[in-house]
């Protein structure tokens, strides 16, 4: 796979290389729904976008579980918004569990406090993207 990454990165030479999630089994599951085109949106906490600022048109190579690349990605908008002011619409972005606002709540509130960095109103830098490849 060492390979893989390599001929990637060459193709989209400035791509981030990272996984999703704070497990490897999140990275899986997270991947998975981004390579079925159910999962087009994530999250992240704006503190942590200043040590690794992303812009639109970046390119991402996403990793499984393993660290073994999976699907190349494209930032295409980048918006700051707070936890509590998450929408129904922007949840359903994300592509995970039942899609619900209540779910992403639950799920990104536990997240954010593994991280150490939840608060109700704390702000998110919410990134839309495309799929642009499968590996």
């Amino acid at each position: 796979m060492a390979s893989t990454l390599l001929a990637l990165q060459q193709r989209y030479p400035q791509a981030m290389v990272w996984g999703f999630g704070d497990s490897p089994d999140m990275a899986d599951e997270l991947a998975a729904l981004v390579i079925r085109g159910e999962k087009r949106a994530s999250c992240g906490a704006l503190a942590s976008y200043y040590h690794e600022p992303m812009l639109p048109g970046s390119y991402n190579i996403i990793l499984n579980g393993r660290d073994e690349p999976v699907c190349v990605i494209r930032t295409m908008a980048l918006r700051v918004v707070r936890y509590c002011d998450v929408t129904e619409a922007l949840a359903s972005l994300e592509g995970e569990g039942d899609r619900s606002l209540a779910y992403w709540q639950a799920s990104h509130q536990a997240f954010f406090e593994r991280e150490g960095t939840w608060a109700p109103d704390m702000e998110l830098v919410f990134e839309e993207f495309e799929l642009v490849e499968v590996v």
